[in-house]
């Protein structure tokens, strides 16, 4: 992914800061100089928001070893400006399950914030006047940070519970719900609280803090985007691949050239191929490499075709198309039958005009 620092990995999962994390440490220096800090003071602001997100990566670390104990793995942990995300393969569908893992989070959280007030004097903020609160924390030293940071962690705690997607407490929402209704049903309803939520935030930040819009455009997308792909996995609940087939492919031997690629793009509508030799599949070969190729129609479809895929069998569930998705960026997928001969391929475009004929098919039904 471009734009990301890669940190190293945590019991496996790859550690990532997005660049525009840069931004938020720029902006609170500049909040700082503003407002007559000195450079001391500057540095602990950062030293703070640099623990902060320690905590945060804890905190999503929580989420990705419990559902590691659901065999569900986690590919990788980016910190972003607002906060981390963890890259679950999938959540668990069953409600107890998502409801542990959505909660586990939280409950790093607490944990901290339990250490934290055992090691500050919390007696000394709470005992204090306002004024004299105000002079304490406003001296940069080692309690007043700890007693930030312990704060910051409640907050979390707060705000990652609030019930609306995609904060924490949307899934602990859900899969309440989806106790007494369909997971479908389940998610709408979270979603739609979040994207309320959303709009709330959104107004507060053009009159208040711009910081907000962001948020708010961060969670009415995820909201939107979850709801979505909850619904397309309603929609083909039952459903297998082999229904959802392309099986007029055409099959590429590996040393074909580009050159023939580019003559059997323009003659149809195919963009992704299957790479076969002594009919068993080698490699597929993706649009984005013929393109990332074009100058050189002379080489060879070996050079470039990607030997690192997962095939599909006819008789998978179809729901297992978008597990598959989630897992990696492998977007087409060979399609094989019991006994692993190549029966056609499978994509998002031609899933996604499964969903479209079938929800049309009901809506007339």
């Amino acid at each position: 992914m471009k734009g990301v620092l890669k940190l190293g990995k945590i019991a496996g999962i790859r550690l990532e800061v997005h660049w525009t994390f840069t931004l938020l440490l720029i902006w609170i220096v500049f909040l700082d100089i503003q407002r007559g800090g000195t450079t001391y003071s500057a540095l602990m602001n950062i030293v703070l928001i640099l623990l902060l997100f320690f905590c945060v990566i804890l905190h999503e670390l929580g989420h990705a070893l419990t559902a590691k104990r659901f065999n569900i793995n986690t590919k990788k942990i980016t910190l972003l400006p607002i906060g981390g995300v963890a890259s679950l393969e999938k959540m668990p569908e069953k409600p107890g399950q998502e409801l542990i893992v959505a909660l586990a989070g939280p409950a790093v959280n607490v944990i901290i914030a339990i250490l934290l007030f055992l090691i500050v004097p919390m007696k000394s903020y709470f005992g204090l006047d306002a004024d004299s609160l105000g002079q304490l924390l406003e001296a940069p030293r080692l309690e007043t940070l700890l007693f930030y940071l312990f704060i910051a962690n409640v907050m979390l705690v707060v705000f990652n519970l609030i019930p609306a997607f995609p904060m924490d407490g949307g899934r602990v929402l859900r899969a309440l719900l989806a106790f007494t209704m369909d997971r479908a049903r389940a998610t709408e309803i979270a979603a739609g609280l979040g994207q309320a939520l959303a709009v709330i935030f959104f107004m507060l930040g053009l009159f208040f803090n711009p910081f907000l819009i962001l948020i708010a455009l961060f969670i009415f997308l995820a909201a939107y985007s979850e709801n979505q792909m909850v619904k397309q996995k309603s929609l083909v609940e039952g459903h297998f691949v082999k229904e959802a087939l392309l099986t007029n492919i055409t099959v590429l031997h590996p040393d074909h050239s580009l050159e023939d690629v580019f003559a059997i793009i323009l003659s149809g509508t195919e963009k992704d191929f299957v790479v076969t030799e002594n009919e068993n599949i080698v490699g597929v070969l993706n649009h984005k490499e013929i393109i990332k190729n074009a100058k050189n129609g002379s080489i060879k479809v070996r050079s470039i075709m990607n030997t690192e895929f997962n095939c599909m069998n006819g008789s998978d569930e179809l729901k297992e198309f978008f597990n598959l998705i989630n897992k990696g960026k492998q977007r087409f997928f060979p399609v094989t039958d019991n006994t692993n001969k190549l029966i056609g391929a499978i994509d998002a475009y031609n899933v996604s005009e499964f969903l479209m004929l079938k929800t049309n098919f009901i809506a007339k039904t």
